[in-house]
């Protein structure tokens, strides 16, 4: 899951582009440099916020996302021995673990 400070980075460099987009447009369209940029500033602060909303609303939608295979144990720094033994199995079970091939050296 991205941060909220990623999400914040991202939503300003594309709204950054945006920026630019509208500017040339909208300026080509009516000519007057006050009016581009109030419509310019209104716009883009609204859809800056909009933005960062939809990102952090898809954040918490599974639908098209491959999670990890651990993602439904619950990991904490203090594991008792048959939990780890049980993470063991389930990820053998899935072949996710092999075994190492036995190499004469």
């Amino acid at each position: 899951m991205d941060s909220h400070a990623r999400s914040i980075v991202k939503s300003v460099s594309w709204r950054i582009i945006g920026i630019i987009m509208q500017i040339v447009i909208t300026y080509g369209f009516i000519g007057n440099w006050a009016n581009t940029l109030g419509i310019t500033s209104i716009f883009q602060t609204l859809r800056f916020i909009l933005y960062y909303f939809h990102e952090r609303a898809w954040e918490r939608i599974l639908w098209g996302r491959k999670l990890h295979p651990l993602s439904h144990f619950q990991m904490r720094p203090d594991l008792t021995r048959e939990e780890i033994e049980a993470i063991r199995r389930y990820l053998a079970e899935q072949q996710y673990l092999h075994e190492a091939p036995d190499y004469q050296i």
